[in-house]
């Protein structure tokens, strides 16, 4: 997450680590327009440095700076900018190949990259600050005095190798889907040796211990939050492009919502994967605030470029909301519910192979039902659309605060207390997952 990073020392440098390494890993961002540092090494004070990190233009560059210039320097024409994603990002630096362009090689996805808004090739045997005995850091950059730096990641990363000293083959890390075409994360790599200041962290979970022979842990800065939403699974996260986004913005990956006190204005907030077929799970726990919905929308529903209240009246799509003691049909009102309340986690259930909808809270089923009895909220519109999830917020008296659990086992960065059944495998949540039904998941689309 954006205030999370990783930092260690090395001992003694070896000169020819400095010169050669492979640097894979795994990133999935959850904010677009900004910096991202992802992994850099140095003394801080703007004087050598090497860093892999994304620009607030969205372009990603790897470089070598050596207080006064770009020593190597390879920054993309591309552009990284879908926050549900995850990219594979790939690595080969090498100052001792006699082709000049081959020095450093950098690939997306499996794609070794060409095409650069700046190119500058390292001389030959040039020594990098990358191996070296200063500050190294993950998700924030090294250049910072305070140790912490600055330009602190807001997304997620996984499976960060470090082989350092070698040349190792992309294919080691990743190949191609015979099926649909992409790049798909290889998790136990054959690697004869890391070197001696090589490292594997961020592998099985919130570790920052080094899982490679070396023992060269890291420490944490901040908390470290373990995630299901992995490269070979992503979760839904509220989707940060809507246009009518809480005025307090997205934090926690996109899983927590806030609305700014004192904002009387609706806003809304909605899961970045849907569905036309399959029955799915999420939860979000209402933590502050004064008024909250909570509910399901089809994709042209939030394709209407004014859309954002799920009790309003829209022309074009079909959606509902639960506020207080109602459901809203396409802002009709009708039915007497309990009414969901702040402190409250709330469940909603979407049954897209009968088109059904459903909602509970704290572990009782309230709107439509149990979803296993297969009565529900009939879907009688935009039956062949995708639906998602939603909720819709103001707050005027005070900030509100809203944290979904697509099935990352946590509210904001906090585990859930004690995990329910989920027969599907995929997904963590507070209470029973119902039969049938699994996390909207890339995974869970597959089921």
């Amino acid at each position: 997450m954006a205030s999370t990073y990783l930092t260690r020392t090395n001992g003694s440098a070896v000169t020819a680590e400095r010169r050669t390494f492979t640097i894979s890993f795994w990133l999935k961002r959850s904010a677009v327009g900004t910096e991202h540092a992802l992994c850099s090494a140095g003394n801080g004070g703007g004087s050598e440095e090497f860093a892999i990190r994304i620009r607030n233009d969205d372009t990603i560059e790897v470089w070598h700076y050596d207080g006064s210039s770009f020593v190597g320097r390879k920054r993309t024409n591309r552009v990284l900018r879908d926050t549900n994603a995850w990219y594979h990002i790939f690595c080969q630096y090498d100052t001792t190949e006699s082709t000049a362009d081959d020095r450093i090689k950098f690939y997306i996805n499996g794609v070794r990259e060409t095409s650069f808004a700046d190119s500058v090739n390292p001389t030959l045997n040039d020594n990098t600050s990358w191996n070296v005995d200063e500050r190294h850091q993950i998700g924030s950059n090294s250049w910072g005095n305070s140790g912490n730096g600055s330009s602190p990641l807001d997304g997620y990363m996984s499976h960060f190798y470090n082989v350092a000293g070698s040349i190792i083959d992309i294919n080691q890390f990743g190949s191609t889907d015979s099926t649909t075409g992409e790049w798909k994360i290889n998790t136990n790599p054959t690697i004869a040796s890391y070197g001696t200041a090589g490292f594997l962290v961020l592998k099985d979970g919130n570790t920052a211990t080094d899982q490679s022979p070396n023992s060269n842990n890291f420490t944490v800065g901040g908390t470290l939050t373990k995630t299901e939403d992995c490269p070979s699974n992503v979760f839904a996260t509220f989707n940060p492009l809507f246009l009518s986004l809480p005025t307090g913005g997205l934090s926690n990956g996109n899983t927590t919502a806030t609305t700014a006190g004192a904002d009387s204005t609706w806003r809304s907030a909605f899961g970045n994967l849907g569905a036309t077929s399959g029955k799915y799970y999420m939860e979000v726990k209402w933590v502050s605030g004064s008024h909250f919905v909570s509910g399901f929308a089809s994709q042209r529903t939030l394709s209407t470029h004014n859309f954002k209240d799920l009790t309003d009246v829209y022309s074009g799509g079909q959606y509902f909301g639960i506020y207080g003691t109602q459901l809203y049909t396409n802002g009709s009102a009708s039915g007497s519910y309990t009414t969901q309340a702040s402190g409250n986690i709330i469940q909603l259930a979407l049954d897209m192979d009968n088109k059904k909808i459903y909602q509970g809270i704290n572990g009782t089923w309230n709107v439509g039902g149990n979803p296993s009895s297969g009565n529900g909220i009939s879907i009688s519109g935009d039956t062949d659309e995708f639906w998602t999830f939603g909720i819709s917020t103001y707050s005027n008296s005070g900030t509100g605060e809203y944290h979904a659990n697509f099935g990352n086992g946590y509210f904001a960065t906090t585990a859930v207390s004690s995990a329910g059944t989920n027969a599907s495998g995929n997904g963590i949540f507070e209470y029973d997952c119902p039969n049938g039904y699994t996390a909207l998941s890339t995974k869970g689309l597959n089921l």
